[in-house]
Formats: structure tokens, sequence, C-alpha cells
């Protein structure tokens, strides 16, 4: 349960009663209920409850943050999900790593060989 004693975004969105052991209050905060809407949607609130509690608490924090980050692109994108903006942008690093790659070369050719200096 939260700290102002209203429950957190899971219990409220299940309509049950939030509880000092809930595992989901401390990961879904009643001011963002749709973090945890998202999560429901895609992955279901009972797989995520037993995902948390096979995890140590030390991991969870980063097993939400992932699960919400990848039910939100899932949501957006049904087909690729996060999947698709990962190959948006490893695609659009290539492109930049070509044209920097060009750059050099055009560079090179304008300003010529380097001078050799004896030593």
């Amino acid at each position: 349960m939260s700290s102002s004693n209203s429950p957190c975004a899971a219990c409220k969105c299940l309509r049950r009663k939030c509880t000092q052991e809930c595992v989901f209050a401390p990961y879904f905060p009643p001011d963002n209920p749709q973090k945890f809407t998202n999560v429901h949607k895609v992955f279901g609130a009972s797989n995520v409850a037993k995902l948390l509690n096979e995890l140590n608490a030390s991991q969870r924090e980063d097993a939400v943050n992932s699960l919400a980050y990848e039910a939100e692109y899932r949501l957006r994108d049904p087909v690729y999900g996060c999947v698709g903006l990962i190959s948006i942008l490893q695609h659009k690093l290539k492109q930049v790593q070509h044209d920097l790659d060009n750059a050099k070369r055009s560079w090179l050719l304008i300003s010529g060989p380097l001078p050799c200096y004896p030593y």
C-alpha cells in the first residue's frame, strides 16, 4: 500500500484491497495508473505478480520498468512492439555512420594529404 493510504494503481485497476504485502505497490504508484494498465493489458496481472515474486527484491524495479516499456510499445505497435523501434533506431544509426564516413572521405579529398615532417 502506498504511503498516502490510497491503493496502488494495480489494486485500484483490479478493484481489490491493497495490503501492506502488495507486490505491486512499490512499482505502480496511484498517481500513474496508465503504467499498470498497459502492463496488465499486455502481460496480465497474474503473470506479472508471479514474475515479481520469483525475482529478488533488488531486481524487481528494473523488471517492472522493462515490462512497462515493452507493454507501452506493444500497444503502440502490436506487430513489432519495442523491437520495431529498436530496428528503426539501428537503421538510423547505420545511415548516420554512412554519412559520417562519406563526410570524412570528402574532407580528405578537399584537404589533400597530410604533410610529412621529418623527425
